[in-house]
């Protein structure tokens, strides 16, 4: 367990003040876009979870991280995501892009290598994501890495589920390549089919974005989510997280960036 740091003044009134208060955590990152023409799926953002300590009347920022562009129609390449935190303590790495017109981007989760070439995939970061697969031959190109598992030939990898909000949810798939590939469970774009654009990944998830049909662009990737448990309620919040409760847990869920204070 580690401990943040707090300053005692600036604050105001807080019933907390004193306690050290521990909250369990889920980070994920943005996912990346998928390749453009035949290329290979993004990577899924970075998957960090465990538990972590806050001192009362602190005020902890929350960033949640956008997804990557998929690579556009006619040139250029697809973005990787984009990183979310929780203040600098807690850091998930945006997902590395589909390859393209590029070859795969390492990130989080590694983007899948395109055909031409073939390209191989991208490396992840270990402990938050898993590399994306080689292409193959002209007609298979290489599946993002998802947060449970390695991208393969065509399919993005799987995520990882967390049951923190009191409900099993899978985030983090890596996008499919093109030619019909499936996205990795967990939001994962599936690739896109003929010349069709691919499919984006699912909002809130950390997916990795398909890879493009034949002369068409990619998919985008999921933004990322940050998820706070605690058995102490929270005094104060920015950003409109969703708060719920689950027996004696408050749970606080950031679709976008803002702030807690406990």
């Amino acid at each position: 367990m580690s401990s943040f740091g707090y300053n005692v003044l600036g604050f105001g009134s807080f019933p907390n003040r004193g306690q050290i208060i521990d909250v369990d955590y889920l980070v994920v990152a943005g996912g990346a876009g998928g390749g453009r023409r035949r290329g290979g799926g993004g990577g899924a953002g970075g998957y960090l979870t465990s538990t972590t300590s806050f001192a009362a009347g602190e005020e902890i920022t929350i960033t949640v991280g956008s997804g990557g562009n998929g690579g556009p129609a006619n040139t250029g390449s697809a973005t990787a995501g984009s990183n979310s935190s929780i203040v600098s303590y807690v850091v998930a790495t945006g997902g590395g892009a589909g390859g393209g017109d590029n070859a795969a981007v390492s990130g989080g989760s590694g983007g899948g290598g395109q055909n031409f070439g073939p390209l191989a995939g991208a490396s992840g970061t270990s402990g938050q994501g898993h590399s994306g697969a080689a292409a193959v031959n002209s007609s298979h190109s290489g599946g993002g890495g998802g947060a449970g598992a390695a991208g393969s030939t065509d399919n993005g990898g799987n995520g990882l589920a967390s049951a923190i909000t009191g409900s099993s949810v899978t985030r983090g798939g890596g996008g499919g390549a093109h030619n019909g590939g499936t996205g990795g469970t967990g939001g994962g774009g599936n690739g896109g089919v003929d010349s069709n654009i691919a499919p984006a990944a699912t909002a809130n998830t950390g997916g990795g974005g398909g890879g493009g049909g034949d002369d068409n662009r990619g998919g985008n990737g999921g933004s990322g989510v940050v998820i706070l448990r605690s058995l102490v309620q929270a005094s104060a919040t920015t950003g409109s997280p969703t708060a719920a409760t689950d027996g004696s847990y408050y749970i606080y869920t950031y679709n976008s960036s803002g702030s807690i204070t406990f």
